[in-house]
């Protein structure tokens, strides 16, 4: 597998989906190594629940900071160049997760001779409400295009993103494949005995990159008009992103700067004690492929609202397990807020059967025996 993102790690919701995905494989019996970028703290070369895990470092040359394209091109060659580790061992199937990798999958594919597989996390053109700018969108956009001709089979996480792919790359329908997002659900769980939540008031949590496209806006705007009548709301956004020096004016212009935190990026262990201290964990994404953070939310046992956009609509819709309100709908995310935290037996139920849901349908050996499928259809042409 190829990856720009492998725990520890994480950007997104690639490094966790190729984390679960990969040790599940190597669970099963299969051999799996991981290409992806070095991090702080973690081996250049380990192997890790079975899985090998290969990380270049990233020596740039000189190119102009606003190229985004062209430097995500020149780190792939360091990841083409862990090829060189790996010695005898040969792989049936490459495996490149989104457009980050494009470069790197399709040499791989020609250096070892082996169908390319790909999955589609998201698109340029959804990230953009279905446009493409000129500049960077549209050169991301040309990447993704290419990477989805070169691959011989495509993955995607929801039915939502399968149609997308479909129509935005004109590829034909049996060529992309639905294989859900998984979740390591014992990673997730409260410990034992569990912390009160909202011990200290109302806690509303949420998390990801801090993107426009995240909606994490509404939540601020939500959280200003609610802060009268819950006068002991507390929100925290944990993320990094182009989007959060407006947040921060956005909350200070509704006068919940003193409601809402921005701590940036919060480790694993921070962020499920924090999960696990919630009175609700808030999903606001205007445009969301699959929302692996949905399931993390779930398996934490934190109450869940999210926005009906995208694949979220397919993994929570008449589940019973979150609340749902139209992406971008402060009057119904705020209307939701209100039930979840001030009603216990909403709340209640919605952790019932997000605990159902997770354990029945979303595990990432599940997953793992999903995709072996596509990797032998890959191989047979």
């Amino acid at each position: 597998m190829v990856t720009w993102e492998y725990p520890p790690r994480v950007i997104g919701g690639i490094s966790p989906h190729v984390g679960g995905l990969s040790r599940a494989l190597a669970r099963a019996g299969h051999e799996v190594a991981v290409l992806t970028l070095a991090h702080p703290g973690a081996d250049d070369d380990e192997t890790v629940d079975g899985v090998r895990v290969l990380r270049c470092h990233t020596e740039l040359p000189w190119l102009p900071e606003d190229n985004f394209v062209a430097r995500m091109a020149s780190v792939n060659h360091h990841l083409v160049q862990l090829r060189a580790r790996l010695g005898t061992w040969w792989p049936d199937v490459v495996h490149a997760h989104d457009w980050l990798v494009a470069w790197a999958g399709d040499t791989l594919r020609a250096l070892w001779s082996v169908p390319l597989v790909s999955t589609i996390h998201a698109t340029e053109r959804g990230r953009q409400g279905g446009h493409i700018p000129a500049g960077q969108p549209s050169g991301i956009n040309a990447t993704e295009w290419w990477l989805t001709y070169q691959s011989r089979q495509i993955i995607c996480c929801s039915s939502f993103m399968v149609d997308e792919t479909v129509h935005a790359f004109q590829l034909p329908r049996e060529k992309v494949h639905l294989v859900p997002n998984g979740v390591d659900a014992d990673d997730w769980a409260p410990p034992v005995p569990a912390p009160r939540r909202g011990d200290e008031g109302p806690l509303v949590v949420a998390w990801g990159r801090v993107q426009y496209e995240k909606g994490f806006q509404t939540l601020v705007e939500a959280v200003g008009r609610l802060r009268h009548d819950l006068p002991r709301l507390r929100a925290v956004v944990a993320g990094r992103g182009s989007y959060l020096d407006e947040l921060r004016h956005q909350a200070h212009a509704r006068g919940a700067e003193h409601h809402v935190q921005f701590p940036g990026f919060l480790t694993d262990a921070e962020l499920r004690d924090l999960l696990h201290r919630a009175s609700a964990v808030v999903i606001p994404s205007l445009y969301e492929p699959f929302g692996i953070v949905a399931l993390e939310a779930l398996a934490s046992g934190a109450p869940l609202v999210a926005a009906s956009s995208g694949g979220l609509v397919e993994v929570l819709d008449g589940t019973g397990a979150a609340l749902l309100y139209p992406p971008g709908d402060t009057d119904g995310l705020v209307r939701q807020l209100r039930r979840v935290l001030t009603d216990p037996t909403t709340a209640a139920n919605g952790q019932r059967a997000g605990a159902t849901l997770v354990r029945e349908r979303y595990s990432w050996d599940a997953v793992a025996e999903a995709t072996l499928p596509i990797y032998r259809q890959a191989l047979v042409g």
